[in-house]
């Protein structure tokens, strides 16, 4: 086993245990569901509903911020105990937006005869489908084995590559650094190559019509200074698009504003608005596989690409350098 602090190792594992929880309360709550009794119902509302998500943020103060999602929000009404009711929590697992919003529309669309399963306890607590998707565990399994082999692996091979390293090195202090360095470099020219990759297939999806749509001004506090104290307050905007595929409409973010001073974020957000004025038509490359995601500029993605890769060759420069000359 590697001589590294159990603190890194609790990081690095950390949201593999996470997910693992979560599985866990999911399949829990996926075995209570099936003792609910079921009665027939009906769907009155089935359309897209955008709804604010808490994603996490760094850069903020709380650590976290609201996003804009596309959701399907179907609506279906049932009796349960002799009380007529209505509930819109289609599966046990959770929905975080934009996953198979069209294929759950075309699944329940408005007016279709529906099997609501209910909880006896509480008969406003009701879902359609109380099952897990197959072969979750067996999915969970095999990622937890590869996160595992890689956290694992990778430090080993840290320490074995600091000790060979260490004996051929000038300074064999800066071995950390170098690998570190050599690392990190790496690991951004990987995310170059997914950029890269995604903005390709992105070019070859269907353009659909869209419009430039832009929020009001937010504010908010930055993340905390080192020093202990608040964060800077700040202000900011979101510029988002709506567009339709297969009769089907989405909304998403195209980008943010934000600086220390609303009239700042005003200022940035007219240099933005010069590209993608409020109402302005633009094209947007639809994903077929999930019409939920969406780009405005796939080419501007795939140059982003050769940025990453320029800051991985400063950084396996500088790693180069501090081994070949000594720091």
């Amino acid at each position: 086993m590697p001589n590294l602090p159990w603190l890194v190792y609790a990081m690095l594992l950390a949201p593999l245990g996470l997910i693992l929880i979560a599985a866990v309360v999911k399949t829990w709550q996926a075995r209570e569901a099936k003792g609910w009794p079921q009665t027939a119902g009906c769907v009155v509302t089935s359309t897209v509903e955008l709804r604010e998500v808490k994603v996490p943020d760094d850069d903020r103060e709380d650590g976290e911020r609201l996003e804009q999602r596309n959701f399907a929000n179907v609506v279906y009404e049932y009796t349960a105990n002799g009380r007529k009711l209505r509930g819109n929590r289609v599966s046990i697992g959770e929905d975080r937006g934009n996953s198979e919003v069209a294929e759950t529309l075309a699944k329940y669309p408005a007016g279709s005869i529906v099997t609501v399963y209910y909880n006896p306890r509480h008969p406003d607590q009701a879902v359609l489908e109380r099952e897990l998707p197959k072969g979750l565990w067996g999915c969970l399994g095999i990622g937890s084995a590869i996160v595992l082999a890689i956290v694992f692996g990778s430090a080993f091979g840290f320490n074995r590559l600091y000790e060979l390293l260490s004996c051929h090195m000038a300074r064999p202090d800066l071995s950390g650094m170098v690998i570190g360095l050599g690392a990190f470099g790496f690991v951004v020219a990987l995310f170059g190559f997914a950029v890269r990759r995604q903005a390709s297939a992105a070019s070859h999806w269907p353009v659909m019509p869209g419009t430039i749509h832009v929020s009001d001004m937010e504010e908010y506090r930055g993340a905390a200074s080192e020093g202990g104290g608040r964060g800077t307050e700040m202000f900011g905007r979101r510029v988002s698009y709506s567009y339709a595929y297969q009769n089907v409409s989405y909304t998403n973010e195209c980008a943010r504003v934000g600086a220390g001073s609303a009239s700042a974020s005003d200022r940035m957000l007219k240099r933005l608005l010069s590209r993608y004025p409020d109402g302005a038509a633009v094209e947007v490359h639809v994903n077929p596989a999930n019409p939920a995601e969406a780009a405005l500029d796939a080419s501007g993605d795939g140059r982003f690409a050769f940025v990453l890769w320029a800051i991985s060759a400063l950084f396996v420069a500088a790693a180069v350098f501090a081994a070949t000359r000594g720091g």
